[in-house]
């Protein structure tokens, strides 16, 4: 593969991830919401989320990566090129679902306190 090969890669990783984590905030129904109310469950429910360490599962999903990739580059020949792209996947997959169940427990913290989630 070659070094632009990988660096696309690498550039479509990173894009992925900060587009996940650049979703939206949760659309509440607010119709009878007192706003007042609705802003402290917000911040509360936004320090539940903070518990889902994003950047450790990355390292342990690069980490993961990197061995599959260097064992499938000792069968192929390429044990450097496979252990980066073994890397890269699996650090860019464990970011983007840290970054999914941070959005699910938000949501379910805001249902769960009476909010109607619209998305």
């Amino acid at each position: 593969m070659t070094m632009l090969k990988h660096k696309l890669i690498l550039l479509f990783g990173v894009a992925a991830l900060a587009g996940c984590a650049a979703h939206p905030d949760p659309i509440v129904d607010t119709k009878g919401v007192d706003p007042e109310k609705l802003a402290a469950d917000w911040e509360e429910c936004e320090r539940y989320t903070e518990e889902i360490l994003i950047t450790q599962g990355m390292a342990k999903g690069g980490a993961a990566g990197a061995v599959v990739g260097t064992v499938a580059g000792a069968i192929n020949g390429d044990k450097g090129r496979s252990a980066a792209t073994g890397a890269l996947y699996g650090a860019t997959r464990s970011g983007l679902d840290a970054d999914r169940e941070k959005q699910q427990v938000f949501k379910r913290c805001l249902r769960g306190r009476g909010y109607r989630v619209l998305n």
